[in-house]
């Protein structure tokens, strides 16, 4: 579905990425637990979630709290221990309305990972959606890489 509204050429997938001074082990355990989301979320939008939610394969959901005081069923479609992970976003309790988020690593060493964060929204067919999804830009992407390297080079 194509917003009347969008511009011819607008990237429906957007990504952005970076090496950071880490192994692939200890940053993917940063983005796997929803707790740790919100400390490196570039965009502003993730205010928490409850502990014990670590994802482990596909098929998983885990639920977090937007800074708007919503609640995100997230269902967990990729899935590679130490190397990749993808979900889409729902309301709770709702069907995915078609963006997705994904995170690849790739270890260069073993104290060193090139991270890659994706947003993928070729999908996304809810017009109330498609202005912040438009906003989500490489440099929000790079943002969240550059928390992320942050929180994990300094464990």
């Amino acid at each position: 579905m194509t917003d009347s509204s969008e511009a011819p050429g607008t990237p429906r997938i957007v990504s952005a990425n970076r090496e950071i001074a880490a192994g692939a082990a200890e940053i993917f355990e940063l983005i796997a637990d929803p707790a740790q989301q919100p400390r490196w979320d570039g965009n502003a939008n993730l205010a928490q979630a409850a502990d014990g939610q670590r994802v482990h394969s596909i098929g998983e959901a885990f639920l977090m709290e937007n800074t708007s005081g919503g609640i995100r069923e997230n269902h967990v479609v990729e899935f590679e221990e130490g190397r990749r992970i993808a979900w889409l976003p729902a309301p709770q309790e709702q069907k995915p309305p078609g963006h997705l988020w994904r995170w690849e690593l790739e270890p260069v060493a073993d104290d060193r990972t090139r991270v890659t964060h994706t947003y993928d929204w070729t999908d996304l067919n809810d017009e109330s959606r498609m202005q912040r999804a438009r906003e989500t830009t490489a440099d929000k992407l790079r943002a969240s890489l550059d928390r992320l390297a942050e929180l994990a080079e300094t464990r």
